[in-house]
């Protein structure tokens, strides 16, 4: 399922910027390059403004991350302050804003939803949803071009780490001219794309390998879909924590040849389990995240849903054996035993 978008509201954008002397940034949780790039590039443009800005997300930037020029200044909580202005970067509905958003929303007199998610839920007083754009940093990029915004060195290297990250290194399928293009223009502004493909995608701690060899020892493929679990024994006993990155998991079960579609199921205490879900072109996964209060794209989407890991499996399968075979999850999801 998708929502259905307005045209961006590019001069009312900004505008409201204009507007506003104290700007509060956040993104999602668990944030990737992304929604990392697109806080840091936003920061560092108004910044260059003269504006207050004030950027936070729940736990802050991850540690792979912190390479990213403006990194950190930013807030891991939000407890104080009031905004002009919040703005919401690559994050598709309010609760993925986590308790830095909950607390901007209260605190905050306008707040722009700027994202290229197919499945935002259109919070938010003005909108800069792109659900053609490969990355948030892409609507970023275009949205400084119309206004006139000079792109610094900073800010070339946020927006180019978004786009990187985002497009797997400019392999997915939504990549266009005018990807590359801005990607050129971003290095000609003095964005290290070499430094940035090395450390986004080309980097991997010991501890997340040793995760990868117990979830290995999980995978099962049936009916176009491979799947491997993550559980709490195995978090524990790593000592990682519930923010610890699956990418790297699932666009290795993704590469398998048979396979249209691949889920990581990862514990989250007894209660949910956290799916990351990738698909091959001419798949839809994100309909499956949509109906599990998640969001994402049709190749690339994620939720968490309440249950036990067995019973988030037996109601999660049947609608990915269905999307493997091209078909909806909900017209005739396929049980496990068909």
């Amino acid at each position: 399922m998708t929502t259905a978008f307005a045209s961006p509201h590019w001069q009312e954008a900004t505008q409201a910027v204009a507007d506003a002397a104290r700007i509060l940034l956040v993104t999602h949780t668990k944030p990737d390059g992304d929604a990392i790039g697109s806080l840091l590039a936003m920061a560092a443009i108004l910044a260059d403004s003269g504006k207050t800005v004030v950027a936070a997300v729940d736990g802050g930037v991850p540690e792979y991350l912190a390479y990213v020029p403006g990194s950190a200044a930013v807030q891991r909580t939000l407890e104080t302050g009031d905004f002009d202005l919040m703005i919401s970067l690559d994050a598709s509905d309010e609760a993925r804003t986590g308790e830095c958003g909950r607390y901007g929303m209260a605190h905050s007199a306008r707040i722009l939803n700027i994202d290229h998610h197919p499945t935002n839920t259109g919070f938010g007083h003005i909108h800069l949803i792109v659900p053609d754009a490969v990355s948030t940093t892409q609507v970023l990029y275009d949205w400084f071009a119309l206004a006139g915004w000079a792109i610094s060195r900073d800010a070339a290297t946020a927006l180019l780490t978004g786009l990187v990250t985002d497009t797997l290194g400019f392999r997915t399928n939504n990549v266009v001219p005018h990807t590359l293009m801005t990607s050129a223009a971003l290095m000609a502004a003095g964005a290290p794309l070499h430094d940035i493909m090395t450390r986004t995608l080309n980097s991997t701690s010991f501890l997340a390998i040793q995760m990868w060899k117990h979830a290995l020892n999980t995978v099962q493929y049936r009916k176009k879909v491979i799947a491997a679990d993550i559980t709490q024994d195995v978090l524990k006993t790593l000592g990682l924590s519930q923010a610890t990155d699956t990418g790297g998991l699932i666009g290795f079960l993704i590469s398998a040849n048979e396979a249209q579609v691949a889920v990581v199921f990862k514990e989250q205490g007894n209660t949910s389990v956290e799916l990351s879900m990738r698909a091959k072109p001419g798949r839809d996964v994100a309909e499956v995240a949509f109906a599990l209060g998640g969001g994402g794209h049709k190749l690339a989407a994620g939720a968490t849903v309440a249950g036990t890991l067995e019973e988030v499996k037996a109601k999660v399968m049947p609608m990915l054996y269905a999307v493997a075979r091209g078909k909806s999850p909900f017209a005739d999801p396929e049980p496990e035993d068909a």
